[in-house]
């Protein structure tokens, strides 16, 4: 019988690629999950009583808070895992998981989420993370070893995946690889379209530099708009200081409430620039459309003048443009739903199992096509035209 390991970076904060492990566990529920750590509270609740399998750094102290420091020990994790009872190993990373060990007959495909951040983009990195000047300076001396190791791990799998095409270019450039697209999961019926728009703008993020919130709180400002800000993190309080009377932060909600807010805003504002970002999707399978960055991964997500609109600068005069051209215009909610059901959880699971039917061992070939084959009927009908996996 064949065996199947999903690898995870680690649980240590809830974000898209956790909701992609969840996913991934949805369609081998019965394949253990080998993570360095997870800790319960930033488990997503599908993986609550998943066989998930950490490494020794899940006894480190304060890992919540931590776990960032202790980034020159993940890979002595990954690579003590011993994965050598399977046939076919699928890791979802950002960072580390990709360097997992196989025995030589093994599949290794790697659903790779951007290349290793803090090592190729380092600029990027520490304004996203807001590091102070002391961090900033001794980090990089610091990430030598870690990108020599990267360049090594990133030839351990033996097919990658990348969840775009702007990702897919980064692994041809930094590792190179080839990587097919397969867009990350959405969960398409979590979100219920709502009969009556409310009179708000809304943010849905973490509160970093690097999202660029502060335009749309200038923009708003500018027009006298509401704005509805869902989200927390260590840039609330200069943000709090840049709001005008009708901006709002209601910090981290439950699923049900931002559903509710994302149902009835008059658009999403997406103003910072994501290599992939799925937010925009889950306001499209509310009925609502966006406003976005015309930059990253919303360029290959948001169709102009059907789901949204793309602003061009990241200054808030060209946002405050983009916002008055949205307001001229009629906008169809069953448009953006029909939209975001090409990329629902079905649909990625259905890829996923398609591809990996097409390059996994023999052994687990079959019951991977077997699977793919159960899904097909539900994903014809929402996303058929869109089933090849691009290159």
């Amino acid at each position: 019988m064949s065996k199947i390991a999903l690898v995870h970076d680690y649980f240590v904060q809830m974000g898209g690629a956790e909701r992609v492990a969840a996913a991934l566990h949805g369609s081998f529920p019965s394949a253990p999950i080998y993570t360095t750590v997870a800790l319960p509270q930033c488990l997503p609740p599908e993986l609550r009583g998943a066989d998930i399998r950490t490494s020794a750094m899940q006894r480190l102290p304060a890992m919540e808070q931590r776990f960032r420091q202790y980034f020159m020990l993940y890979p002595f994790a990954v690579e003590h895992f011993d994965l050598s009872e399977y046939d076919l190993i699928f890791s979802s990373s950002s960072g580390y998981a990709k360097g997992v060990k196989r025995r030589a007959n093994a599949v290794h495909v790697c659903y790779c989420h951007t290349p290793m951040r803090w090592v190729w983009r380092y600029d990027d990195y520490v304004s996203r993370e807001s590091f102070g000047r002391v961090a900033r300076s001794l980090l990089p001396l610091s990430l030598w070893g870690l990108k020599k190791w990267d360049l090594r791990a990133s030839q351990q799998p033996t097919y990658y995946i990348a969840n775009s095409r702007l990702v897919a270019e980064r692994i041809k450039q930094v590792y190179g690889r080839e990587a097919f697209v397969i867009p990350p999961p959405i969960d398409v019926d979590r979100f219920e379209m709502s009969p009556y728009v409310d009179d708000y703008y809304l943010v849905l993020s973490r509160l970093v530099p690097y999202k660029r919130i502060d335009l749309a709180i200038e923009a708003c400002k500018r027009l006298d708009r509401r704005l509805i800000i869902i989200g927390d993190g260590p840039d609330r309080a200069r943000l709090e200081k840049l709001a005008g009377p009708k901006t709002e932060f209601f910090g981290r909600q439950p699923d049900n409430r931002v559903n509710y807010y994302a149902g009835r805003c008059r658009a999403l504002l997406f103003t910072g620039e994501e290599d992939f970002g799925m937010v925009p999707l889950e306001v499209n399978a509310a009925g609502r459309p966006v406003i976005a960055y015309r930059g990253g991964g919303a360029v290959e997500t948001v169709v102009e003048g059907v789901t949204g609109l793309f602003f061009d600068m990241p200054t808030s005069g060209s946002l405050v443009a983009a916002i008055e051209d949205f307001e001229s215009r009629t906008w169809h909610a069953s448009e953006m739903r029909r939209h975001a059901e090409k990329f629902d959880r079905s649909v990625f699971s259905f890829r996923v199992l398609q591809f990996l039917g097409s390059v996994a061992p023999s052994s687990c070939a079959n019951d991977l096509t077997a699977s793919a084959r159960l899904l097909s009927g539900n994903v014809a009908a929402r996303a058929w035209p869109r089933l090849a996996v691009a290159q």
